[in-house]
Protein backbone atom coordinates (compact mmCIF):
# COMPACT_ATOMS: atom_id res chain seq x y z
CA UNK A 1 0.00 0.00 0.00
CA UNK A 2 1.75 3.39 -0.92
CA UNK A 3 -0.57 6.57 -0.16
CA UNK A 4 -0.95 9.07 -2.40
CA UNK A 5 -3.02 11.99 -0.43
CA UNK A 6 -5.37 12.69 2.33
CA UNK A 7 -8.89 14.67 2.75
CA UNK A 8 -7.67 16.95 5.46
CA UNK A 9 -6.61 20.46 4.30
CA UNK A 10 -4.42 22.76 6.69
CA UNK A 11 -5.01 26.24 7.55
CA UNK A 12 -1.95 27.39 7.29
CA UNK A 13 1.43 26.60 4.77
CA UNK A 14 3.09 23.56 6.55
CA UNK A 15 6.88 25.52 6.82
CA UNK A 16 8.30 22.90 8.90
CA UNK A 17 7.24 19.73 7.37
CA UNK A 18 8.65 21.36 4.07
CA UNK A 19 11.89 22.50 5.77
CA UNK A 20 12.21 18.91 7.14
CA UNK A 21 12.12 17.38 3.35
CA UNK A 22 14.48 19.64 1.97
CA UNK A 23 16.58 19.38 4.85
CA UNK A 24 16.84 15.11 3.84
CA UNK A 25 17.13 15.54 0.48
CA UNK A 26 19.93 18.00 1.02
CA UNK A 27 21.81 15.57 3.13
CA UNK A 28 21.31 12.41 0.64
CA UNK A 29 22.22 14.72 -2.30
CA UNK A 30 25.59 14.72 0.11
CA UNK A 31 25.96 11.20 0.89
CA UNK A 32 25.35 10.77 -3.00
CA UNK A 33 28.76 12.81 -3.31
CA UNK A 34 30.63 10.53 -1.98
CA UNK A 35 32.09 7.10 -3.75
CA UNK A 36 29.70 4.04 -3.66
CA UNK A 37 32.93 1.67 -5.10
CA UNK A 38 35.91 3.03 -4.05
CA UNK A 39 37.47 2.72 -0.90
CA UNK A 40 38.32 6.33 0.35
CA UNK A 41 41.96 7.17 0.35
CA UNK A 42 41.84 7.31 4.71
CA UNK A 43 40.93 3.89 4.61
CA UNK A 44 42.84 2.78 1.75
CA UNK A 45 46.04 3.80 3.30
CA UNK A 46 44.94 2.16 6.69
CA UNK A 47 44.99 -1.61 4.47
CA UNK A 48 40.66 -1.84 4.65
CA UNK A 49 39.06 -2.83 1.54
CA UNK A 50 35.51 -3.54 1.34
CA UNK A 51 34.83 0.16 3.10
CA UNK A 52 33.18 3.11 0.15
CA UNK A 53 33.33 6.79 1.24
CA UNK A 54 30.06 6.25 1.43
CA UNK A 55 29.75 3.66 3.58
CA UNK A 56 32.51 5.59 6.06
CA UNK A 57 30.14 8.55 5.73
CA UNK A 58 27.30 6.63 7.37
CA UNK A 59 29.73 4.83 9.98
CA UNK A 60 31.12 8.25 11.48
CA UNK A 61 27.63 10.20 11.16
CA UNK A 62 25.03 7.52 12.05
CA UNK A 63 23.80 6.04 15.01
CA UNK A 64 26.26 3.31 16.20
CA UNK A 65 23.84 1.87 19.34
CA UNK A 66 27.22 1.13 21.61
CA UNK A 67 28.65 4.80 21.05
CA UNK A 68 25.38 6.30 22.10
CA UNK A 69 24.56 3.74 25.19
CA UNK A 70 28.25 4.26 25.88
CA UNK A 71 28.95 7.94 25.73
CA UNK A 72 32.51 8.98 25.30
CA UNK A 73 33.71 5.59 23.44
CA UNK A 74 35.39 6.07 20.15
CA UNK A 75 35.34 3.14 17.53
CA UNK A 76 37.94 2.42 14.73
CA UNK A 77 37.58 0.33 11.67
CA UNK A 78 39.57 -2.48 10.17
CA UNK A 79 39.42 -6.13 9.35
CA UNK A 80 39.66 -8.20 12.53
CA UNK A 81 41.77 -11.36 12.35
CA UNK A 82 40.30 -14.03 10.20
CA UNK A 83 38.10 -12.14 8.67
CA UNK A 84 38.04 -10.55 5.49
CA UNK A 85 35.86 -7.70 5.04
CA UNK A 86 36.16 -4.35 7.40
CA UNK A 87 34.76 -4.31 10.87
CA UNK A 88 33.34 -1.45 13.20
CA UNK A 89 34.88 -2.03 16.57
CA UNK A 90 34.33 0.13 19.81
CA UNK A 91 36.34 1.50 22.73
CA UNK A 92 35.26 -0.88 26.22
CA UNK A 93 34.14 -3.91 23.80
CA UNK A 94 36.69 -7.12 24.23
CA UNK A 95 37.19 -6.96 20.43
CA UNK A 96 38.71 -3.59 20.64
CA UNK A 97 40.80 -4.02 23.35
CA UNK A 98 42.46 -7.24 21.00
CA UNK A 99 42.66 -5.35 17.99
CA UNK A 100 46.18 -4.25 17.28
CA UNK A 101 45.04 -0.49 16.43
CA UNK A 102 48.43 0.94 16.67
CA UNK A 103 49.29 -0.90 13.31
CA UNK A 104 47.90 -0.31 9.77
CA UNK A 105 45.14 -2.72 10.21
CA UNK A 106 42.87 -0.18 11.78
CA UNK A 107 41.78 3.53 11.28
CA UNK A 108 40.17 5.32 14.22
CA UNK A 109 37.09 6.86 12.35
CA UNK A 110 36.59 10.78 12.23
CA UNK A 111 33.02 10.74 13.80
CA UNK A 112 30.85 13.11 14.87
CA UNK A 113 30.24 13.37 18.48
CA UNK A 114 27.73 10.35 20.26
CA UNK A 115 25.48 12.77 20.67
CA UNK A 116 25.27 14.46 17.31
CA UNK A 117 24.98 11.37 15.03
CA UNK A 118 21.66 10.91 17.50
CA UNK A 119 20.31 13.42 15.37
CA UNK A 120 22.19 13.23 12.26
CA UNK A 121 21.71 10.00 11.85
CA UNK A 122 18.22 11.03 11.30
CA UNK A 123 18.94 13.18 7.81
CA UNK A 124 20.59 10.13 6.26
CA UNK A 125 19.33 7.68 4.33
CA UNK A 126 20.18 3.88 2.57
CA UNK A 127 18.92 4.79 -0.68
CA UNK A 128 16.67 6.32 -3.37
CA UNK A 129 13.62 3.87 -1.60
CA UNK A 130 14.48 4.73 1.62
CA UNK A 131 14.48 8.27 1.35
CA UNK A 132 11.93 8.23 -1.16
CA UNK A 133 8.95 6.44 0.88
CA UNK A 134 10.05 8.31 3.90
CA UNK A 135 9.61 11.69 2.47
CA UNK A 136 6.07 10.70 1.11
CA UNK A 137 5.15 9.69 4.31
CA UNK A 138 6.09 12.83 6.04
CA UNK A 139 4.96 14.99 2.88
CA UNK A 140 0.99 13.45 3.22
CA UNK A 141 0.65 12.94 6.92
CA UNK A 142 3.17 16.22 8.72
CA UNK A 143 0.94 19.14 7.40
CA UNK A 144 -1.80 18.17 9.34
CA UNK A 145 0.08 17.20 12.65
CA UNK A 146 1.81 20.68 11.62
CA UNK A 147 -1.12 22.15 11.74
CA UNK A 148 -2.39 20.87 15.13
CA UNK A 149 0.66 22.01 17.31
CA UNK A 150 2.36 24.80 15.69
CA UNK A 151 6.11 25.12 13.64
CA UNK A 152 8.10 25.24 17.14
CA UNK A 153 5.97 22.35 19.04
CA UNK A 154 5.87 20.06 16.12
CA UNK A 155 9.75 20.48 15.49
CA UNK A 156 10.14 19.31 18.90
CA UNK A 157 7.79 16.21 18.83
CA UNK A 158 9.67 14.96 15.39
CA UNK A 159 12.59 15.27 16.60
CA UNK A 160 11.67 13.49 20.21
CA UNK A 161 10.14 10.70 18.16
CA UNK A 162 13.27 10.41 16.55
CA UNK A 163 15.54 10.30 19.22
CA UNK A 164 12.97 7.24 20.87
CA UNK A 165 13.03 5.55 18.03
CA UNK A 166 17.21 5.43 17.70
CA UNK A 167 17.30 4.44 21.19
CA UNK A 168 14.58 2.29 20.68
CA UNK A 169 16.47 0.12 18.34
CA UNK A 170 20.11 0.53 20.36
CA UNK A 171 18.41 -1.29 22.95
CA UNK A 172 18.11 -4.20 20.56
CA UNK A 173 21.12 -5.03 20.87
CA UNK A 174 23.24 -2.86 22.77
CA UNK A 175 26.61 -3.89 21.44
CA UNK A 176 25.75 -3.90 17.89
CA UNK A 177 28.38 -1.27 16.03
CA UNK A 178 26.24 -1.28 12.86
CA UNK A 179 25.00 1.95 12.54
CA UNK A 180 21.59 3.44 11.75
CA UNK A 181 20.37 6.05 9.62
CA UNK A 182 17.29 7.06 8.62
CA UNK A 183 14.21 9.52 9.14
CA UNK A 184 11.57 6.52 9.48
CA UNK A 185 11.38 6.52 13.25
CA UNK A 186 11.13 10.52 13.14
CA UNK A 187 8.13 9.99 10.50
CA UNK A 188 6.49 7.02 12.35
CA UNK A 189 6.06 9.37 15.32
CA UNK A 190 4.25 11.28 13.23
CA UNK A 191 1.93 8.60 11.28
CA UNK A 192 1.22 7.70 15.44
CA UNK A 193 0.22 11.39 15.60
CA UNK A 194 -1.94 11.54 12.79
CA UNK A 195 -3.97 8.45 14.15
CA UNK A 196 -5.26 9.96 17.10
CA UNK A 197 -6.09 13.17 15.22
CA UNK A 198 -7.44 12.05 12.70
CA UNK A 199 -7.98 8.24 12.70
CA UNK A 200 -11.22 8.97 10.07
CA UNK A 201 -9.27 10.84 7.64
CA UNK A 202 -9.75 9.62 3.73
CA UNK A 203 -6.57 8.40 2.47
CA UNK A 204 -6.30 7.38 -1.40
CA UNK A 205 -3.77 4.63 -1.18
CA UNK A 206 -2.38 2.98 -4.15
CA UNK A 207 -2.68 -0.93 -3.66
CA UNK A 208 -0.46 -3.90 -5.27
CA UNK A 209 -1.98 -7.19 -5.26
CA UNK A 210 -0.09 -9.55 -7.21
CA UNK A 211 -0.84 -7.84 -10.78
CA UNK A 212 -3.81 -6.33 -9.47
CA UNK A 213 -3.35 -3.02 -9.50
CA UNK A 214 -5.83 -0.38 -7.72
CA UNK A 215 -6.64 3.03 -5.98
CA UNK A 216 -8.97 3.05 -2.86
CA UNK A 217 -9.92 5.42 -0.58
CA UNK A 218 -9.49 4.07 2.79
CA UNK A 219 -9.83 5.21 6.82
CA UNK A 220 -6.54 6.39 8.39
CA UNK A 221 -7.03 3.82 10.95
CA UNK A 222 -7.25 1.09 8.84
CA UNK A 223 -4.18 2.31 6.63
CA UNK A 224 -1.79 3.41 9.27
CA UNK A 225 -3.09 0.60 11.23
CA UNK A 226 -1.76 -2.13 8.92
CA UNK A 227 1.43 -0.28 8.45
CA UNK A 228 2.03 -0.65 12.32
CA UNK A 229 0.92 -4.41 12.01
CA UNK A 230 4.08 -4.85 9.29
CA UNK A 231 6.11 -2.96 11.69
CA UNK A 232 5.49 -4.97 14.66
CA UNK A 233 5.41 -8.24 13.85
CA UNK A 234 9.24 -8.32 12.16
CA UNK A 235 10.08 -6.14 15.14
CA UNK A 236 9.24 -9.13 17.66
CA UNK A 237 11.48 -11.36 15.85
CA UNK A 238 14.31 -8.56 16.02
CA UNK A 239 13.79 -8.73 19.83
CA UNK A 240 13.80 -12.56 19.98
CA UNK A 241 16.57 -12.66 17.72
CA UNK A 242 18.88 -9.69 17.37
CA UNK A 243 20.61 -9.00 13.78
CA UNK A 244 23.30 -6.98 12.35
CA UNK A 245 21.77 -4.82 10.02
CA UNK A 246 18.15 -4.34 8.18
CA UNK A 247 15.75 -2.49 8.87
CA UNK A 248 15.31 -1.01 12.17
CA UNK A 249 11.79 -1.94 12.82
CA UNK A 250 11.65 -1.54 16.05
CA UNK A 251 12.38 2.08 15.72
CA UNK A 252 9.43 2.49 13.63
CA UNK A 253 7.74 0.80 16.62
CA UNK A 254 9.37 3.20 19.15
CA UNK A 255 8.42 6.10 17.47
CA UNK A 256 4.76 4.90 16.50
CA UNK A 257 4.20 4.55 20.40
CA UNK A 258 5.99 7.63 20.83
CA UNK A 259 3.13 9.68 18.47
CA UNK A 260 0.10 7.98 20.26
CA UNK A 261 1.72 8.53 23.82
CA UNK A 262 3.13 12.28 23.10
CA UNK A 263 0.37 13.88 20.80
CA UNK A 264 -1.84 15.24 23.07
CA UNK A 265 0.65 16.89 25.04
CA UNK A 266 2.05 18.42 21.46
CA UNK A 267 -1.16 19.19 19.98
CA UNK A 268 -3.22 22.46 20.43
CA UNK A 269 -6.02 21.36 18.48
CA UNK A 270 -7.62 18.74 16.56
CA UNK A 271 -7.92 19.69 12.19
CA UNK A 272 -10.84 19.63 10.93
CA UNK A 273 -12.16 18.50 7.57
CA UNK A 274 -13.57 21.93 6.07
CA UNK A 275 -14.87 25.24 8.00
CA UNK A 276 -14.09 28.78 7.69
CA UNK A 277 -10.63 30.43 6.95
CA UNK A 278 -8.05 30.19 4.42
CA UNK A 279 -7.07 26.11 3.84
CA UNK A 280 -4.11 25.41 1.61
CA UNK A 281 -4.55 22.30 -1.01
CA UNK A 282 -4.91 18.87 0.72
CA UNK A 283 -1.55 17.14 -0.42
Amino acid sequence: MIPLKDNVPTSRFPLVTVLLIVANLVVFAWQLSFSDSEESEEIRQGGITGLSERDQASIEYGAIPYRILHPGEGCAVGVPAGQAEADILCEGTPEYEGAELGDTSFVPLDEAPWWATVFLSMFMHGGLLHIAFNMLFLWIFGNNVEDSMGRARYLGFYLLAGIVAVYSQALIDPDSTVPTIGASGAVAGVLGGYLLLLPHARVLTLIFIIFFVTLVEIPAYVMLGIWFVLQFLPAVGQVATPVQGGVAYLAHVGGFVFGLAAIRLFARRRPEFGGGGPQYPVY
